[in-house]
């Protein structure tokens, strides 16, 4: 199922899916401005692979697998 998680005021704070109640798959989380600030998978509520985070100015400032 895909998961869309707002702000209060409207924008997308984290964008995913959900596999019997965890996050299961790609996961993207956004910044106050709507610029991307970190993206990630998870396998039945744990995160696997390489997590990528950017600065505001898409950047990639760091990648950490799990």
């Amino acid at each position: 199922m895909k998961l869309i998680v707002g702000r209060e005021n409207g924008a997308v704070k984290a964008e995913g899916s959900m596999r019997d109640g965890q996050l299961n798959g790609a996961w993207r989380w956004y910044r106050r401005d709507g610029s991307l600030m970190r993206t990630g998978r998870f396998r039945n509520g744990v995160r696997i692979g390489t997590w990528e985070t950017y600065a505001a100015d898409g950047t990639l400032v760091k990648a950490t697998q799990f």
